[in-house]
């Protein structure tokens, strides 16, 4: 009993201390950020600062301004279009399907295994010759299709939950592919499409191999800016770290405000599938 006692106090002390040493980056950040560039260095870079300095986040968001936009004009239309279209293949290969739908499945899957590196250079041909090489719309129709594979196996699992007959009432009252998918799947899935969401918005938001290749000078997406942001000479830490933390904002936003809704998705999908 005593033993049991003790075991919870001692997991919640690992737990503490393994959250402190997982912040200890975010902590150097933060006050390296606040720092003037005189105070910033590697020995006392635990240290807080003597005085706030907010100049660093000026500085970072006039350089960062014009990619943080073109970052929300990739992931906003690339997160809708790739979400959209994994819901519809995962309703057609769970409710409508047809003879080889697995093959088609396991096909689709295949994309997951495809390294960005292995494609890039048929990729850019391939942009260049449709005229969509250093356009955000060409980086939006890169990410919408690397992200079928995976929107189509997390929607796909979901609608494995939704019992069957409900499609069957539905057909025999007269409704079609798309009637059952605009008012009977699409609102019992918004769960889905939440969880979907947030995954397609982090990862298209972070990734970096894709941008720094098919985008260059203005149409380049934030991450690919902050890489820029440290020069060529002298690198400005605090100014650096300022840029890291206004870049990771969005993405711990959509965190704090949805993270319980991508929990509860993953669970739900978990079970379902």
């Amino acid at each position: 009993m005593a033993i049991k006692t003790l075991a919870k106090p001692l997991l919640y002390l690992l737990l503490i201390g393994l959250s402190l040493l997982f912040l200890m980056p975010v902590y150097v950040m933060i006050v390296t950020s606040l720092k003037p560039l005189d105070q910033v260095t590697l020995s006392e870079m635990w240290k807080l600062p003597a005085t706030l300095d907010f100049s660093s986040y000026a500085t970072a968001f006039s350089k960062l301004a014009p990619n943080l936009l073109n970052s929300f004009y990739l992931v906003i239309p690339a997160t809708i279009l790739s979400a959209l279209l994994g819901s519809l293949n995962g309703y057609v290969l769970s409710k409508w399907k047809f003879k080889g739908a697995d093959t088609v499945f396991t096909l689709i899957l295949f994309g997951m295994f495809i390294p960005y590196q292995s494609i890039l250079i048929p990729m850019i041909q391939f942009l260049r010759e449709i005229g969509l090489y250093n356009t955000i719309t060409g980086l939006v129709f890169v990410h919408v299709v690397y992200g079928i594979p995976i929107t189509t196996l997390m929607f796909r699992n979901f609608y494995a939950g939704i019992p069957d007959e409900m499609i069957e009432s539905a057909k025999i009252d007269g409704a079609g592919f798309l009637r059952i998918f605009r008012y009977i799947i699409i609102p019992l899935s918004i769960t889905g499409f939440v969880v979907v969401a947030i995954w397609q918005f982090t990862n298209i938001w972070n990734e970096f191999l894709f941008a720094v290749t098919i985008t260059t000078s203005s149409q380049q997406p934030i991450m690919v800016a902050l890489q820029n942001l440290s020069g060529s000479q002298i690198v400005q830490w605090n100014v650096q770290m300022a840029g890291a933390l206004l870049a990771a904002l969005p993405t711990l936003l959509v965190y704090i405000f949805l993270g319980k809704f991508f929990v509860r998705g993953l669970l739900a999908g978990s079970v379902k599938g």
